[in-house]
């Protein structure tokens, strides 16, 4: 399924396009992959994130467990937004979106406007409980380690999901950029969370990543954050491929990809929903002409964008889709 959808780019929008392509056109192809500067790298680090700060607004009546923890490392944390009193019926457990951020594998928060304050602002309120998930990041943390951190704050969140009138069985994971792969690597092989402690989830909203087929990325020529984060060993790129990774009967995926990137990532979503289809699961892809940052920050305004993940999510369980009707 794909439904791209019409809007009209505001300056600020068409000003930051132009800086994405004037900036990817100004190093050439064969440098990207080797070097580019450190500031080349900040700036695609930040374009990774697509954050401006942490937000401290929250919903009326949203109620915020900030930075519960599930490891030892301060990085280990994660916050759950909880809806207001009276939002679920008797009996009824809340359904979970789990929220991993982005920054290039090295920076970022669960606490940026981006990350976290309109979807907060739209589905809190109807009943769901969002957790929004740091981790380990480099240089210090490898990616592969990065993963399990992942799977573990998953699995801790499914076994605490009880004391915040959540069922653990009723997950849906959702990552963006960085944090699009790491959830994507998940849902390729559910076998890592489920060793962890935790349970099988509903399905996967990956929201533009760019390297779902890992080995096939790094070939090609690619920013220097990319080998920071996958090396330069062909046999690390595939065990941090979800492509590559991918077993038999997933849980269901919905692709976001920005059609306004230079590296076209709906090229890599549609081959991967292929694939996903081609193994017995579900996948859809939704292409949107947004930025990369815009992907994340603007999920949750009114509009068709919005509701085309909705509408994913909504088939998922029917109380899902109960609770979006309201």
């Amino acid at each position: 399924m794909i439904r791209p959808t019409r809007r009209s780019p505001s300056l600020r929008a068409m000003l930051l396009c132009a800086a994405v392509l004037c900036a990817a056109r100004a190093v050439p192809a064969a440098a990207e992959g080797s070097g580019g500067g450190p500031l080349r790298a900040r700036w695609a680090e930040r374009m990774q994130a697509g954050v401006a700060g942490p937000s401290n607004a929250l919903p009326a009546g949203v109620r915020r467990i900030a930075d519960l923890p599930y490891g030892a490392d301060p990085r280990q944390r994660m916050d759950i937004y909880l809806p207001p009193a009276g939002t679920r019926a008797a009996g009824q457990r809340a359904p979970v979106i789990f929220m991993v951020h982005g920054g290039a594998w090295r920076t970022g928060d669960k606490a940026m406007p981006k990350v976290v304050e309109n979807k907060v602002a739209r589905w809190v309120p109807r009943g769901f409980v969002l957790v929004s998930v740091n981790y380990r990041m480099l240089p210090d943390t490898p990616v592969a380690q990065q993963a399990q951190d992942v799977a573990l704050a998953l699995a801790t969140a499914q076994q605490r999901a009880g004391e915040w009138g959540a069922d653990a069985e009723r997950f849906i994971l959702m990552g963006h950029s960085a944090g699009a792969h790491l959830v994507a690597l998940l849902n390729a092989r559910p076998g890592a969370a489920l060793g962890w402690g935790g349970w099988p989830w509903l399905g996967t909203v990956v929201l533009d990543s760019a390297v779902l087929d890992v080995p096939r990325f790094m070939a090609a020529p690619h920013l220097p954050l990319y080998d920071a984060a996958f090396g330069t060993d062909p046999a690390l790129w595939a065990q941090l491929s979800p492509y590559d990774q991918l077993a038999a009967g997933t849980p269901p995926w919905q692709f976001v990809c920005s059609t306004e990137r230079p590296d076209q990532p709906c090229l890599q979503a549609e081959a991967m929903a292929r694939k996903v289809q081609a193994r017995g699961s579900r996948a859809a892809v939704l292409p949107q002409p947004l930025g990369h940052g815009e992907i994340n920050g603007e999920l949750g305004l009114d509009g068709d964008y919005t509701e085309a993940v909705e509408d994913f999510m909504a088939s998922l369980h029917p109380l899902v889709a109960r609770l979006l009707r309201r």
